[in-house]
């Protein structure tokens, strides 16, 4: 599941988080904006008054759902999750990435914030992740009480752990988890999106974004014969 330990004892089916999450990390790229330039105005014209920043559309490029503002976006839906909902959620989070030496917890950067948002985007997949996500939520709680007499969020570490190490792997999970399961995964794969794509979860892979090389050697040896190219 994660790296964390468990009062003072690591997890016997914990997984290390950043061997198992890196991976889904991927890199962007930026293409440069090319403008024709202007006719030459005819003397005399008036010379046109500076744009400004409030000056983008509100409809068409860069103003609709289908061609958003991303310089300066606008999330125009109400989120949905309860607070304590979203108070479950954020130890659940930093049960899948807890701070380490490296780099800051998921809730820390904001990842149950970000969750939040996408499952309560006006979309038909994001209202199944929504109804996913309560679901599972409340089934930590309820899970909790059974085992602990209390809720997820009052658990200890090696409480938690114990919880999440039966739903953190779908193809071993026993039938009574299966759904569970299905929750834990969607979570993960949330939560690794939202840190992934923070300068914090950047750097903890060492993502340094497009920068330029004085030469380009090529793949190194032992890739190209991986790959079965040399």
């Amino acid at each position: 599941m994660s790296d964390h330990e468990s009062d003072g004892n690591n997890s016997a089916a914990g997984m290390d988080r950043r061997a198992a999450i890196k991976t889904l990390a991927s890199t962007a790229i930026a293409l440069p904006v090319i403008q024709a330039p202007l006719a030459p105005a005819a003397p005399g014209t008036p010379e046109p008054s500076a744009p400004t920043e409030e000056a983008a559309p509100a409809t068409g490029p860069r103003g609709t759902a289908w061609d958003p503002d991303l310089v300066r976006p606008k999330v125009r839906w109400t989120n949905k999750l309860t607070a304590a909902e979203l108070s479950t959620l954020t130890v659940l989070c930093d049960m899948i990435i807890p701070a380490d030496s490296k780099s800051p917890s998921a809730s820390a950067v904001g990842v149950p914030a970000y969750i939040n948002e996408v499952v309560s985007a006006p979309y038909d997949w994001a209202e199944r992740d929504l109804v996913q996500l309560r679901g599972g939520l409340a089934w930590l709680n309820t899970e909790s009480r059974r085992r602990f007499e209390r809720t997820f969020t009052r658990l200890t570490i090696a409480q938690r752990t114990a919880i999440c190490d039966d739903i953190c792997y779908q193809p071993k999970a026993r039938d009574e988890f299966k759904g569970a399961a299905k929750f834990f995964d969607r979570v993960r794969d949330l939560t690794a999106e939202g840190f992934y794509t923070t300068d914090a979860g950047m750097k903890d892979i060492g993502y340094v974004g497009n920068v330029a090389l004085p030469k380009f050697e090529g793949p190194p040896p032992a890739v190209l014969k991986h790959l079965g190219l040399a």
